[in-house]
């Protein structure tokens, strides 16, 4: 016979999403869907539509040192990667130059 689908109410979804989204930091997707009973296909819909980001926990201090040394990292990297390429165009101005 034709299975049953659940039907869920918008205010169900909401209060799924911010439940989730404090959830985080302790759970994953998986547990959190198995708690509340729904699938998980659905929580990951349902969070694409009503996630507010406001609901999200704060970062720990932690994460913030380790997004800050990676940032500093990446802006070393493109610090040296400038330099790289001002020598490179000064090395093509050299040598497309017209020898005498």
């Amino acid at each position: 016979m034709g299975e049953h689908r659940q039907r869920y109410s918008e205010k169900f979804k909401e209060e799924t999403v911010k439940f989730a989204q404090e959830q985080r930091q302790k759970k994953n997707m998986t547990d959190i869907a198995d708690e509340l009973q729904v699938p998980l296909s659905s929580l990951h819909e349902w969070m694409k539509h009503y996630r507010e980001f406001e609901n999200e926990p704060v970062v720990t201090g932690d994460r913030v040192k380790q997004l800050e040394k990676e940032l500093e990292i990446k802006d070393k990297k493109i610090a040296e990667t400038e330099e790289e390429l001002a020598i490179v165009k000064k090395a093509v101005h050299i040598f497309s130059r017209p020898r005498p």
